[in-house]
């Protein structure tokens, strides 16, 4: 294995985990602060911390039509409908659900690779598919149960979806843009759209005290964190390695968010869990051998 990958097999891992804290910070505040208006919460911590980041790396923008478009569609489905569908979800479900019912991006990154990149998945993507699938299928066992819970699983399924497209797109913008403007771009189309919805709805979040401790910490590290240092992570990560592959470090989130939900939230762990986790560690090493 070269630099390259160790690198951006490094830096996938750290932002997935990072993903994986984030369910457990979200479940925790999502009953005080809607979806919608966290998301814009969020945002709009992130495009503080990400344009101060832009100034002290002196990033030169540039613009142009086509990657502008790319850009604008990062934003819209990936940092917009894909995170409020995912914190919705989270709402309704568990952190341990949301975490591994979003891991099934790898599965999206694949197909939508293929259509849009014209990557032909190689048979270590295929045999690292099944044996990550399988984990996820022992990791959730039985837990979808009730309509609350199964509206849940689909607003996380359509942000496993919405998040798979938003990684190619990703990887469509020309190498020439540096990662910081691509996400600062993204971010900020986000917080625009979210920002008439958030104004309309302003009374649901009047009433929150947001000089508690544990609402602007959770604040901060959705926003500083899990948003602004995790996507221009995941951004360096995804120009490092092949599509296909890196979509499999997105692997690392449901075991992070189990094992954190467990320990914070008092969710329950089971033996599929420690057996789900082998097999998706087994698809990781499977992916980086048979390339």
């Amino acid at each position: 294995m070269n630099h390259r990958k160790i690198i951006g097999a490094l830096f996938l891992s750290v932002a997935a985990s990072i993903w994986g804290g984030m369910f457990v910070v979200v479940k925790s505040v999502v009953g005080v602060i809607p979806p919608v208006e966290l998301v814009w919460l969020r945002y709009l911590v992130a495009v503080i911390v990400l344009l101060v980041m832009m100034v002290v790396k002196r990033v030169r923008w540039q613009w142009d039509w086509r990657n502008g478009r790319l850009m604008l569609l990062i934003g819209l489905i990936g940092y917009a409908l894909s995170i409020v569908t995912q914190e919705t979800g989270t709402l309704l479900s568990s952190a341990q659900l949301g975490a591994v019912v979003t891991s099934a991006t790898p599965a999206f990154m694949i197909l939508f690779s293929w259509a849009l990149l014209h990557v032909r998945p190689t048979r270590g993507d295929l045999i690292s598919l099944v044996l990550a699938s399988a984990g996820v299928i022992l990791i959730v066992g039985l837990q979808f149960t009730g309509r609350r819970v199964l509206l849940g699983a689909l607003c996380l399924v359509i942000a496993a979806l919405t998040w798979a497209l938003m990684s190619v797109l990703v990887r469509m913008v020309d190498a020439k843009y540096d990662g910081l403007q691509v996400t600062f771009v993204g971010t900020l189309v986000a917080f625009v759209t979210l920002t008439p919805s958030t104004i309309a709805n302003w009374g649901s979040i009047a009433h929150v005290n947001f000089l508690q401790p544990h609402i602007w910490l959770s604040i901060l590290y959705l926003g500083a964190i899990s948003t602004a240092l995790a996507f221009v992570i995941r951004n360096a990560g995804l120009r490092l390695l092949a599509s296909n592959l890196s979509g499999l470090f997105f692997l690392f989130q449901p075991i992070v968010g189990a094992l954190l939900g467990w320990l914070f939230l008092g969710e329950t762990l089971t033996i599929g869990f420690a057996l789900g986790t082998l097999l998706i560690f087994g698809s990781i090493w499977v992916a980086l051998r048979l390339r």
